[in-house]
């Protein structure tokens, strides 16, 4: 009786392999279309915690001051003043920085320590390339790169359905 031996064959190898190079070429870029709109949500939520803690000072304080913008608030905000401002009572950590690791934009319509109330404020994103435009997008867009902008408690320029590279 003849010995046989066990193993696999190189045709079933280069099959296992092509098959396993086509699972991965479907996966990847699914994976980091994934993460970049993980990125987006985590920033929007950021976003949504600053706000509703800037809220909730004004709501006190009757001024969002006290400390490229948009729709009027154009004054930049330094986020240490910011910090001082909403920290620890209205809200515990105020983010830094994006899920990108760029700072936050963040502006009002009255500077720091004027006399005079701020009634608007934006919070500014720049997105995955980290560049805040000069051009202001308005309203959903499907770019990774577009700017998020949450302005008086509502998103401006959100992202929405299909997002592109």
């Amino acid at each position: 009786m003849p010995i046989r031996e066990r193993g696999f064959t190189l045709l079933e190898l280069l099959i296992v392999v092509a098959i396993i190079g086509i699972i991965a070429a479907i996966a990847i870029p699914n994976m980091l279309t994934a993460i970049q709109k993980g990125r987006q949500k985590g920033t929007m939520a950021d976003m949504r915690s600053i706000a509703t803690a800037w809220e909730a000072r004004a709501a006190e304080a009757q001024r969002y001051n006290a400390a490229g913008g948009f729709n009027g608030a154009d004054t930049p905000v330094d986020l240490g003043d910011l910090q001082t401002m909403l920290e620890p009572t209205f809200i515990k950590k105020l983010p830094q920085s994006d899920a990108w690791g760029k700072p936050y934009a963040v502006f009002t319509d009255v500077g720091y320590g004027q006399p005079e109330n701020a009634k608007k404020y934006a919070i500014i994103s720049g997105g995955k390339d980290q560049v805040i435009s000069s051009q202001i997008f308005i309203g959903p867009f499907t770019s990774f790169d577009c700017d998020i902008i949450l302005s008086n408690g509502m998103f401006a320029a959100y992202p929405e359905g299909i997002q592109q590279q």
